[in-house]
C-alpha cells in the first residue's frame, strides 16, 4: 500500500456502511444538525491557538467538497490531464469565513452537499471506476465520492472531541 493509499484509507475506514451514498446524506444531515445548534459566538471558537474556528472548519468542508466534485466530474467525463492539489491552510486563510455569519456558511454547505448528491446519484455506474490523476496520484471517481463522506466524518469526530467538549 502506498503512502497515498494509507492516507486516504484512514478516511474510508470511517464510513460506517457499504452504502456510501446514504452515508453522504447522513453525514451532511449530522453536520447541519450540529451547526444548527451553535450560536454565532460559539461558531467563532477554536480549541487552540492556530487552529481553525468552527466557521473555518465548515468552510473547509465546503471548499474540499467542491474540489472533490470537480475531480469527480472531470474523471467521470474522461479527463486524463493531471488535476492540481490544493493547500487547505491557504484556502482557509483566504476564505474570510470568520467575517461571515454562521447561517450563510451553513446554507453554502447545504447547497454544496446537495450538489454532490445530485452529481453522484446521476452518474452512470460505469464511470465510477474511471481513474484520473490528481495531486500526483491516481484515484477513481467512486473513491473520491467516498472521500467526501470520510473527510466529513473525520471532521465531525474532531468537532465532537476537541470543540464541543471545550466550548
Amino acid at each position: 500500500m502506498t503512502e497515498f493509499q494509507k492516507y486516504i484509507q484512514r478516511y474510508l475506514d470511517l464510513i460506517p456502511s457499504e452504502n456510501w451514498l446514504e452515508e453522504l446524506k447522513k453525514s451532511g444531515e449530522k453536520t447541519v444538525s450540529l451547526y444548527s445548534y451553535l450560536t454565532e459566538e460559539q461558531s467563532n471558537f477554536a480549541y487552540a491557538e492556530g487552529k481553525w474556528t468552527l466557521k473555518e472548519l465548515l468552510q473547509h468542508l465546503s471548499d474540499t467538497e467542491r474540489v472533490f466534485q470537480y475531480r469527480i466530474l472531470a474523471f467521470a467525463r474522461g479527463e486524463k490531464s493531471e488535476l492540481p492539489g490544493f493547500d487547505e491552510e491557504n484556502y482557509a486563510a483566504n476564505s474570510f469565513a470568520n467575517e461571515r455569519n454562521l447561517e450563510s456558511l451553513l446554507k453554502e454547505y447545504q447547497l454544496v452537499r446537495q450538489s454532490s448528491l445530485i452529481l453522484l446519484e446521476t452518474l452512470n455506474p460505469s464511470v465510477l471506476k474511471n481513474i484520473g490523476p490528481a495531486n500526483g496520484n491516481q484515484i477513481c471517481v467512486e473513491t473520491i465520492g467516498k472521500l467526501i463522506v470520510g473527510h466529513n466524518i473525520h471532521h465531525l469526530n474532531i468537532i465532537e472531541e476537541r470543540y464541543l467538549t471545550r466550548n
